[in-house]
């Protein structure tokens, strides 16, 4: 019982590149409320710009640019894979994105740990037409990191 516990009072880790992330368009309409922290943050994987006006990566061998947020409420998922068309009784190709705990770096490359990410399949990213990032960075805004 004791187990069941500590895993429910855990906080609920996501590694953010895209809308999602401080300054973008959904992060004060998912987040902004909820999140208990924030860290910028670097995860292994390959980005692209969508020509729909949003990012997706691929879990690659590359950097990826974004923020650790950090929730109490484990049900931001659940908001989060509705954002993402994420359903995790589907197969993979049926998802716009999947969902993945992944090893999550801090700007020195030391590791914080792991975090959930929503990642993009190749296939899908080549169907899109994405574009790929090279510096592992998005902004709506066309800005590059600070």
């Amino acid at each position: 019982m004791t187990e069941l516990k500590i895993k429910f009072s855990e906080k609920v880790r996501i590694f953010v590149y895209g809308t999602l992330k401080p300054g973008e368009v959904n992060y004060k309409k998912y987040c902004a409320a909820k999140v208990i922290d924030t860290k910028r943050a670097i995860a292994a994987g390959k980005l692209f710009a969508l020509p729909m006006g949003y990012p997706a990566m691929t879990l690659e061998n590359s950097q990826v640019q974004g923020y650790l947020l950090s929730f109490a409420e484990l049900e931001i998922l659940n908001q989060l894979d509705q954002l993402e068309d994420y359903q995790p009784h589907r197969h993979l190709s049926e998802n716009l994105y999947n969902r993945q705990e992944i090893e999550i770096y801090d700007l020195q490359g030391l590791s914080l740990g792991f975090a959930w990410v929503y990642f993009m399949s190749p296939t899908k990213i080549s169907q899109l037409r994405g574009i790929p990032q090279a510096d592992g960075w998005w902004s709506s805004h066309g800005l590059k990191q600070s």
